[in-house]
């Protein structure tokens, strides 16, 4: 069974740095997905970086998420993590 998302920090480049409740890090580019109707609607940086956590989740509207499962199984591990305060 793969973590819950603890904490997300999306990034201008379209991708989001996750941190799992192991303390595990990770990041996830996003930009093959925002082509499935899905995620389309992320296409527009503004939506896209309003990311955040619900219930172990990353969530941007009632519509539109990602599973933890993804996020973990095909992101890649770094040792970093961006807060919103470190953002451009």
């Amino acid at each position: 069974m793969t973590p819950d998302v603890l904490k997300v920090a999306p990034m201008p480049d379209f991708s989001l740095i996750a941190e799992f409740t192991t303390g595990e890090k990770r990041r996830f580019d996003m930009r093959p997905y925002l082509d499935y109707p899905a995620f389309s609607a992320l296409k527009e940086s503004n939506l896209f970086m309003h990311a955040h956590v619900e219930y172990g989740v990353v969530v941007w509207t009632d519509d539109i998420d990602l599973s933890p499962d993804t996020l973990y199984l095909r992101g890649e591990p770094c040792d970093f993590f961006v807060s919103e305060r470190d953002l451009p």
